[in-house]
C-alpha cells in the first residue's frame, strides 16, 4: 500500500505539474512525503527499541527536511525510494523458506508393528524400544532398529547423499529415515521415534534455521556513521550561522539517496543478472553476504559429483568382448528400474549399442534381474561367493576395490562372463569451477560427505581441496558449519535432504536445485536450477562484482553529498539549490549501481554457436570411443598370456582402431575445436597442454604400428617385444583416459 500511494502521488504531481498547476502537484508531492513519513518513523522507533539505527533514520529526517523547505519534489521521490526498498523486503520474506516442509513430509507416521503371526499398523508414537517392526518395499524406516533375518537392501541417501543402494546382513543397525529399495523386511527398534535419526536431523534443522543472525545490509553499515556525521554537520552549521535553514539544507544534501536505491540497485541488478544464468537468489542481503564470502562448504555426492552411478570400465572373461559384456547386461536391465540398471542402460546406448528384447524377467530385490536373451539364460547384478572365482573375476574385484566402484556381475548359463564398473564420477565443471571460485576471493575449499574415507580422500586430492572431512552425519555436518563460521562467513553448497540442517547453518545455503531435494532447496539462500555446479563460480562473481559496483555507489554519492553539505554549511547551497544538486547525485550513482546488470568486460568473450556445436561434436565422440579405451587396456592385459596370435590379434584390432577411429578424431580436434576454442580461453597458448598430449598418443600409436610390422611371419609376437609393446597399450591407455578428462572438464564442460 505504501508503495501505490507514493507511486501514484509521485505520478500525479508530475501530471499536474505538466498541465501547470504547480500547486496541485506539489500538494501531491507533500501529500506522498507524508505517507511515507508516518510508517518511516515506526520502524525508526522499532529499531531504536533494539538499539540499533539504520538508513532510516536519515530517510525520517530527509522527508521532514524537504517538508519544512517546501521541496516535496525530492521528499515524494525518497518516499518512492522508501517505499520500493520496503515492499522488495517484503516480497522476500513472504518467499523466505520454510525449510523443515519437505522433512516433515517425508518423515514417516506409522509403522507396521508385528506380535507373533499378527502384523497391525500402530502410530509411530507407540512403537517402544524391542518392538519388531516390518518394513515393505519402498517404505521408509519408521524408527532406528537392527535389521533381524532376511538382509536389508536401503537406499540411504536421505541421511548420506551417496546414490548407491547398501546391503545391510541381519544384525546391522539401521537409521530411521533411510528407504527400503529391496524386499520386505523385519526391524527390531532400538529406539522410539523421537530419539530416531530423522527426528534428530528435523531438530537440526529447526534450530541451525532459527540461530542464523540476520543480515546486516549494507546500507545500513554505511548509515552507521553517515547518520551521526550528517547530523553533526547540521547543528554545526546551526549554532555556527544561527539559522535553521543552513542545518535544513545540509540535511536536504545528506539526503540518503546514495544508500536508498544506490546500493540496492546494484544488488537487485546483481539478483536480475544471476537469475538469467540459472541461479536464484531468494534476497539482496544474501547475494551481499555471497559477495563477502571466504570459506566455501561443499557436499559431495551431487555435488562435486553427478550424483548417479555411471560405468566406469567393462571386464570381460576371455572370448567374450567389453561391449558384448555391456550390450547383454544392458538388454537384461531394460525393464528394471534399479538406479544402477539405470546407469548400465544409458551407457550401452551412449555407446550406440543394440539392445535385445528380453524374455522371461523376474528380479530379486537386492540381488539383480533374471531372463532369457538369445534363448540364453542370464542374470545380472550381486555375485555371492569369492573362493570359485575366476583369475579376471577376481582381479575384476580389485580393480572395484581399488577405484571405489561397484561391480554388477553378467552371468550366462550361471557362468561369470562379464563385470561393470560403476563409479559417481566427477561433474566435468568442478575442477574449472574451483579455480574460479578461488579467483574470486574464495579462499578455503572443503569437502563434507557422508562418504568413506578412501574416496572422498581421492575426490579432494584431484580437486585439490583444503580439507576433506569423512563419515559425517548431518549433525556433524552442522558442525563444521558451525565451526567454520567463526573464522569467516561461509558457504555451504549441498543438494541432499540431508545437508538441509547444514545450509540452514550457513551464513549463506547453496541448493542444488536441477536434481536434488526439495528439503536443501527449502533450506537454502541460494538455488541452482540448472545442473551445472559452475553456476556457483558464476554467482560468486556476479555477487563480488555487484557488491564492489554497490560500495562503488554509495561511497562515491556520499562523498559527493559530504562536498555538499560542507558547500550547504557555509552558506553556498539554498534548500532548493541543494535539493536540485542532489538529484544530480543520486541520477549519477544510481546510472553506475546499473553497471550491475551488465556483463564484467574483464571476462573472456563467450562461446560462439560454431564453438558450442563443435564442443557437443566431440564430447558424443568421447562416449563413442569408450569401447576403443577397453580394447587398449584389454589387449595390454592378453600380452600377458604370451607372444601367441591371439595377443597379435588383440593388438591389431588395436590398431585398426586408432587408425580409423580415435586418431582421425584427434586431429579433428587439434585443427578444428582448439581454434574454435582459443577466443574463449585467451589465446591457442592455453591449449598447448592438450596438443603435446596429441602428439603423444600418435607417437604411442605409430610405437605399436611399428611392433606389428616386427612380428614373426607366422602370426606371432617374439618374446623380445612383450615389455615394450605391454608399457606402449598401458602407456596410451592412461594417457588417454587423462587427456579425454582434461578435455571434458576444461574445455566441454564451456557448454551447456
Amino acid at each position: 500500500m505504501l508503495f501505490a500511494d507514493t507511486a501514484v502521488a509521485l505520478a500525479a504531481g508530475g501530471i499536474f505539474r505538466l498541465a501547470g498547476a504547480a500547486r496541485l502537484a506539489d500538494l501531491c508531492w507533500a501529500l506522498g512525503t507524508v505517507v511515507a513519513v508516518v510508517p518511516a518513523v515506526g520502524w525508526v522507533l522499532a529499531s531504536l527499541r533494539r538499539r540499533q539505527t539504520g538508513v532510516d533514520l536519515i530517510a525520517v529526517l530527509a522527508l521532514g527536511g524537504t517538508l519544512a523547505v517546501g521541496e516535496y519534489l525530492a521528499g515524494a521521490l525518497i518516499a518512492l525510494m522508501l517505499a520500493t526498498g520496503r515492499t522488495l523486503e517484503a516480497a522476500a520474506r513472504q518467499r523466505a523458506s520454510r525449510d523443515l516442509r519437505a522433512l516433515l513430509e517425508h518423515a514417516p507416521r506409522t509403522a507396521r508393528r508385528r506380535t507373533g503371526t499378527d502384523v497391525r499398523m500402530v502410530a509411530l508414537d507407540e512403537v517402544v524400544v524391542g518392538d519388531l517392526l516390518v518394513v515393505g518395499p519402498g517404505e521408509v524406516v519408521p524408527v532406528d532398529g537392527r535389521v533381524v533375518g532376511a538382509a536389508a537392501e536401503l537406499d540411504e541417501s536421505m541421511l548420506t547423499g551417496e546414490p548407491l543402494a547398501v546391503h545391510r546382513p541381519p544384525g546391522e543397525p539401521v537409521r530411521s529415515g533411510v528407504v527400503n529399495a529391496g524386499g520386505a523386511f523385519e526391524l527390531r527398534a532400538t529406539a522410539t521415534a523421537q530419539d530416531s535419526t530423522y527426528a534428530e536431523i528435523v531438530r537440526l534443522a529447526r534450530h541451525a534455521g532459527a540461530e542464523s543472525a540476520p543480515v546486516v545490509r549494507l546500507a545500513d553499515r554505511y548509515a552507521a556513521w553517515f547518520l551521526p556525521l550528517a547530523l553533526a554537520v547540521a547543528a554545526l552549521a546551526w549554532l555556527v550561522s544561527g539559522s535553521a535553514v543552513r542545518a535544513v539544507a545540509v540535511l536536504v544534501v545528506a539526503t540518503p539517496c546514495p544508500l536508498l536505491l544506490a546500493a540496492p540497485v546494484a544488488v537487485v541488478s546483481g539478483l536480475s543478472r544471476a537469475s538469467r544464468l540459472g541461479v536464484v537468489v531468494r534476497d539482496g542481503g544474501a547475494l551481499e553476504n555471497l559477495g563477502r564470502a571466504r570459506t566455501l562448504l561443499l557436499d559431495k555426492t551431487g555435488t562435486l559429483t553427478v550424483g548417479r552411478p555411471r560405468v566406469l570400465d567393462v571386464v570381460a572373461a576371455p572370448g567374450w568382448q567389453p561391449s558384448q559384456v555391456l550390450r547383454l547386461a544392458a538388454s537384461l536391465d531394460q525393464y528394471s528400474p534399479h538406479v544402477l540398471a539405470r546407469a548400465v542402460v544409458n551407457a550401452a546406448r551412449e555407446r550406440g549399442l543394440r539392445l535385445s528384447v528380453p524374455a522371461d524377467v523376474s528380479e530379486e530385490p537386492g540381488r539383480g534381474a533374471v531372463g532369457t536373451v538369445a534363448g540364453r539364460r542370464m542374470a545380472v547384478g550381486r555375485l555371492d561367493g569369492r573362493a570359485d572365482k575366476p583369475g579376471w573375476a577376481r582381479a575384476a574385484d580389485n580393480r572395484a576395490l581399488l577405484d571405489g566402484a561397484t561391480v554388477v556381475w553378467l552371468t550366462v548359463d550361471s557362468r561369470p562372463v562379464g563385470a561393470v564398473l560403476l563409479r559417481d564420477p566427477l561433474r566435468p565443471d568442478a575442477p574449472r569451477t574451483l579455480r574460479r571460485l578461488r579467483a574470486a576471493g574464495i579462499g578455503r575449499l572443503v569437502m563434507l560427505t557422508g562418504d568413506r574415507a578412501e574416496p572422498a580422500r581421492e575426490v579432494g586430492a584431484v580437486l585439490g581441496l583444503d580439507d576433506v572431512r569423512a563419515g559425517l552425519s548431518p549433525a556433524g555436518k552442522v558442525d563444521v558449519v558451525r565451526t567454520e563460521r567463526r573464522r569467516a562467513v561461509t558457504v555451504m553448497v549441498g543438494d541432499g535432504a540431508n545437508d538441509a540442517p547444514a545450509l540452514a547453518a550457513a551464513d549463506i545455503g547453496v541448493a542444488m536445485g536441477a536434481f536434488g531435494s526439495t528439503a536443501s532447496s527449502e533450506a537454502a539462500d541460494i538455488v541452482l536450477t540448472t545442473d551445472r555446479v559452475d553456476r556457483l563460480a558464476d554467482a560468486v562473481a556476479i555477487a563480488v562484482r555487484s557488491r564492489r559496483i554497490a560500495v562503488q555507489s554509495a561511497l562515491g554519492g556520499m562523498l559527493l553529498s559530504l562536498a555538499a553539505m560542507a558547500a550547504a554549511a557555509a552558506g553556498l547551497l539554498t534548500p532548493a539549490v541543494g535539493a536540485l544538486l542532489q538529484e544530480g547525485i543520486d541520477a549519477a550513482v544510481i546510472l553506475n549501481a546499473l553497471r550491475a546488470l551488465g556483463d564484467d568486460r574483464s571476462a573472456r568473450p563467450a562461446l560462439t554457436p560454431s564453438a558450442e556445436t563443435l564442443i557437443h561434436r566431440f564430447a558424443a565422440e568421447h562416449d563413442d570411443l569408450q569401447d576403443v579405451l577397453e580394447a587398449v587396456r584389454a589387449a595390454a592385459d592378453r600380452l600377458s598370456d604370451g607372444p601367441g596370435p591371439q595377443s597379435l590379434a588383440a593388438v591389431a584390432e588395436v590398431h585398426r582402431l586408432l587408425t580409423e577411429r580415435l586418431l582421425p578424431h584427434e586431429h579433428a580436434e587439434e585443427h578444428q575445436l582448439y581454434p574454435a576454442l582459443a577466443p574463449t580461453l585467451g589465446g591457442l597458448e592455453a591449449t598447448a597442454p592438450m596438443s603435446r598430449a596429441h602428439a603423444e598418443i600418435d607417437r604411442l600409436a605409430h610405437r605399436i604400428a611399428t611392433h606389428l610390422a616386427l612380428a614373426e611371419p607366422d602370426g606371432r609376437l617374439t618374446p623380445e617385444q612383450l615389455d615394450d609393446l605391454r608399457a606402449c597399450l598401458y602407456g596410451l591407455h592412461t594417457v588417454l583416459r587423462l587427456h579425454f578428462t582434461q578435455e571434458e572438464e576444461n574445455y566441454f564442460s564451456l557448454a551447456p
